[in-house]
């Protein structure tokens, strides 16, 4: 099984991820701890109404809503990441600061309850009472804790963990098996992740017969029996309980948890298809199997789905090693994470937007004809996705590299380093994007240098072409094998050398090209060529979306638009517009060969712009 390599060992270089994580920074930074801790010490009698905070939390961090305290759960485990990625030393005496706060309600709750809801709570599932998901929210909880404990170093954390645990124990201890199966079918969240995560720390027996208990049967069972249970049902209730098998196998390493998370990947990805952007669902819940025509609206793809798919992809990848995983991983990091949070808008001379020139979050991407992205507040709403907002963008360099014990895995390419150790010697890597621009002019209060490049003359149009420079550094001569993600954006060009001299660049039956040779100091390039790519829609294979390498494409448009020309070509109906802006080159289209234009701009820079995906496509008449 592949490891990744993570936290310290790689060091973000990219601007815009860049960008993205100290946003993430900020607005988890701005949150006070009075705010976050409301819930908690509500709960446990150390908070008077006459004492309200100043702006308050609403939404589904109001005290009137029954999800409450869950999102304080996520700001511990996005600050964990952040901590172990940045060694920020502000962010981690905060999180510090929350759970020695969250101990204190603990002792004052009697020892082991530590909730920002009421252990009631849990009884009126077993009492078939109605409520809101306690169990998704006190695994926040819970996994943020074990979170500061392993990212960050908190043992305090890990203490509240197991006192809570005693709780949980007494409370399953009450029921059968069938009763507490009937408590599953409420939404339980990632419990099973928790329960094997504590495991994997304590070797406690008791810990153990945790999971047994969150064992979910009704559905991990009808998966290895090949059935679909998962077409019109909730995407993220089944994602967090397959993350938890997936940490199974990892612990326990039963081969049964592996099963199951390849036969949830069949039914969620393999056997029901992908939007263009990577996205399976609409209002929250699996689309039918290949039939997505019907399921273009303004609620696809929900935030949280994206993020806990990735993870699972992840897993999977280091499991198997496939490109098929990594590229899901892209697709959605560029269409999900990049065009759902943190956007930011470019206005400079003289223009202006009727809208704000930043949007937080949108719960969900629409893709239906004119749709709009919904920017949510910064304190008002804490859906389920202002969580994983913060966790998806704490530290942005997962699914990046990878290593097992004689090769180094380059999944995703952005300007980043990363470490590794071969064999007893370290080996760093350099991965630079060369933008062909042949320029250093950034923008007109630049400096304005322009050392005479041969590169300009080379590429006087926009290149379509990512290259990508990686620097392999050791400090000894030592042999491994340098693996390079070929994706499947890719349908043939790609080009390979090192240190100048050319190489094969034929992927394996895995999806990656490797080089095995004794490194010390070298230089590799990879040339990956850009394509315009259609993308149809499984099931309506005349209605198409467009795709520049990763990113999907957004028509600036209001309303559905008929199309005339070869769907299997793009470039019979779009070609590049305002392709370059100072140094940069901009993937940015324009309609040709149309009643009306349209201007084509990826799905991620999309604001508050009114927008439409996919088009129906009718070949020119006479051809």
């Amino acid at each position: 099984m592949l490891t990744a390599i993570q936290g310290s060992s790689v060091r973000l270089l990219d601007g815009e991820l860049l960008r993205r994580r100290r946003a993430n920074r900020d607005y988890m930074m701005s949150l006070s701890d009075d705010n976050l801790l409301m819930n908690f010490r509500l709960e446990a009698g150390l908070f008077s109404a006459d004492h309200t905070p100043a702006e308050a939390h609403g939404g589904w961090e109001s005290p009137f809503c029954q999800l409450r305290g869950h999102f304080p759960g996520h700001w511990l485990s996005a600050a964990a990441m952040h901590y172990q990625a940045t060694g920020d030393l502000e962010i981690k005496a905060k999180a510090d600061t929350l759970v020695a706060e969250l101990a204190r309600c603990q002792e004052e709750n009697g020892g082991e309850w530590v909730g920002p809801i009421p252990e009631k709570y849990l009884y009126w599932i077993a009492r078939g009472k109605r409520v809101w998901a306690p169990q998704y929210t006190m695994h926040k909880v819970i996994m943020g804790l074990l979170d500061m404990y392993g990212y960050a170093g908190n043992t305090q954390a890990l203490e509240i963990v197991k006192k809570l645990a005693n709780w949980y124990l007494r409370w399953s201890r009450q029921y059968d098996r069938e009763t507490f199966d009937n408590i599953l079918d409420v939404e339980t969240g990632g419990m099973l992740e928790v329960w094997v995560q504590l495991y994997s720390y304590t070797g406690d027996p008791a810990h153990r017969e945790l999971i047994d208990k969150y064992y979910r049967a009704r559905l991990f069972d009808s998966l290895l029996d090949g059935q679909d249970v998962l077409t019109n049902m909730h995407a993220n209730t089944t994602v967090p309980e397959i993350m938890g098998a997936a940490r199974a196998y990892e612990v326990l390493g039963d081969e049964k948890w592996l099963r199951i998370v390849q036969a949830y990947w069949d039914k969620a990805v393999r056997e029901r298809g992908c939007y263009v952007t990577g996205g399976q669902t609409c209002g929250e819940i699996w689309t039918p199997m290949e039939k997505m025509s019907a399921r273009l609206g303004d609620k696809n793809q929900e935030h949280c789905t994206v993020y806990n798919m990735m993870r699972l992809a992840d897993f999977l990848f280091r499991v198997t090693g496939k490109r098929e995983y990594a590229d899901y991983y892209e697709k959605n990091l560029y269409n999900g994470i990049m065009a759902q949070a943190y956007w930011k808008g470019n206005f400079t001379h003289g223009q202006h937007s009727d809208h704000p020139d930043t949007g937080l979050l949108t719960y969900f991407l629409p893709l239906r004809s004119g749709g709009h992205k919904g920017w949510a507040s910064h304190t008002d709403d804490f859906f389920c996705c202002h969580g994983t907002l913060v966790q998806a963008n704490a530290a942005l360099t997962g699914g990046f590299y990878y290593r097992d014990e004689d090769s180094l895995y380059v999944c995703q390419y952005f300007n980043s380093d990363a470490d590794a150790e071969f064999h007893g010697t370290p080996v760093t890597l350099r991965q630079r994007i060369d933008t062909l621009t042949g320029s250093n002019h950034t923008s007109s209060w630049s400096t304005g240098s322009q050392k005479i490049m041969a590169t300009a003359a080379r590429y006087p149009s926009r290149p379509d072409l990512l290259c990508v420079n990686l620097l392999v550094g050791c400090e000894q001569e030592t042999e491994f094998t340098l693996r390079l993600r070929i994706p499947d954006w890719v349908p043939d060009g790609a080009s390979l050398s090192i240190d100048g001299e050319e190489l094969p660049c034929t992927p394996d039956a895995n999806g990656f090209v490797s080089i095995r040779r004794v490194w010390k100091d070298h230089a590799v390039c990879l040339n990956l060529p850009l394509s315009l790519q259609s993308y149809p829609l499984p099931d309506m294979p005349d209605t198409v979306a467009f795709r520049y390498g990763p990113m999907a494409l957004a028509g600036l448009c209001e309303e559905e638009r008929m199309l005339f020309g070869d769907k299997e070509d793009p470039r019979t109906m779009l070609t590049p517009d305002n392709e370059r802006e100072w140094a940069s080159w901009k993937p940015t289209f324009r309609l040709v060969n149309q009643p009306v234009g349209m201007r084509f701009i990826p799905l991620k820079d999309v604001g508050y712009e009114p927008y439409t995906v996919y088009f129906p496509v009718r070949p020119v008449q006479g051809k």
